[in-house]
């Protein structure tokens, strides 16, 4: 019997679960972030290193297990240069005695990647069809049969991140102001935010953004509240939602275009925090991209990330 190792390495956290070559699951663990390019390499290790360890643990497992194959997808890695880095993590790893496991690795049995394609491995459950990523940021990304890929979007709140959390709050603080100024239709964003932050007047939106250097993910977290008014009728904010599924629906039918056929029957699974919403985007965002591609099926993840890494790495273990 192969096993294998799935890791999934964002920001925040790192998952890692131990599959079998029957697809099970033996053990999940999770740790810090390792996300190289913010913490440093170091870290990065650390966090991998204690992840792999905390699904080992979990696995119950009285002797080592021999690991035929590992898969890391981690947030960031794209780049050749990154790829390299993270190789170098690998041959690290595969040093540390601490772990409750042996190591049987071939260089062709280390999948490095960046997240995205395990989320839609995960999420769908194979490594073809197209990933709706949309939380803080936004990205699409999407594989085909005959392993071409296209991603759409992901180039950060600056440049990018159409229809995330981020983009949806900035756009709902803007069109209160505009509200209050007097250069907009009313909308209950402007109470909705005073409420929220504890303001007394919407004026104190300054100090709050500006004053008190609130970063992407604090005002990201705004999102909800512009969604409790959609899904109460606000017509502002329901403009601000529809914007959102227009440039989501658009970004996706990029990568349809570029690497499936019109007709093609494929599923779009939808991950991230947007999409929970009361104002029920997701139905309008599959609504609408059903009517552009009839074979289309919306559906929300059938396994987490690091599954599909997992799935990646047994992949490996069978050519």
């Amino acid at each position: 019997m192969s096993y294998v190792l799935g890791i999934d390495g964002g920001g925040s956290k790192t998952v890692c679960i131990l599959m079998d070559d029957l697809h099970q699951v033996l053990g999940r663990g999770e740790a810090g972030s390792s996300n190289y390019q913010g913490i440093g390499i170091e870290a990065t290790l650390q966090s991998i290193q204690s992840a792999i360890q905390n699904a080992s643990e979990a696995a119950i497992i009285t002797s080592p297990v021999k690991i035929d194959a590992i898969c890391l997808g981690l947030a960031g890695v794209g780049r050749a240069v990154d790829i390299e880095v993270v190789k170098g993590l690998v041959e690290e790893l595969q040093s540390n005695k601490s772990l409750l496991i042996t190591w049987a690795l071939q260089l062709e049995n280390i999948v490095i990647c960046n997240d995205a394609l395990i989320a839609l491995v995960g999420g769908i459950g194979q490594p073809v069809g197209i990933v709706v990523a949309v939380g803080t940021g936004s990205i699409v990304f999407g594989r085909n049969h005959q392993g071409d890929t296209k991603r759409v979007g992901g180039w950060g709140y600056i440049l990018g991140d159409e229809g995330s959390a981020y983009k949806i709050a900035i756009a709902a603080m803007n069109a209160a102001l505009k509200s209050y100024d007097g250069r907009e239709i009313s909308t209950s964003l402007v109470e909705a935010f005073k409420e929220h932050l504890g303001l007394e007047n919407i004026e104190d939106l300054i100090e709050v953004i500006y004053r008190r250097g609130w970063g992407v993910k604090k005002i990201a977290a705004l999102a909800p509240i512009v969604d409790f008014a959609a899904a109460s009728g606000d017509i502002v904010a329901n403009i601000i939602i529809d914007d959102a599924v227009k440039e989501l629906v658009k970004a996706t039918s990029t990568v349809i275009d570029a690497i499936f056929s019109v007709d093609s029957a494929l599923e779009v699974v939808t991950t991230g925090s947007v999409w929970r919403g009361r104002c029920k985007i997701h139905e309008r965002f599959a609504a609408s991209l059903v009517k552009k591609f009839p074979n289309v099926s919306v559906i929300f993840p059938r396994h987490e990330p690091a599954y599909g890494a997992g799935l990646l790495a047994l992949q490996t273990t069978q050519n």
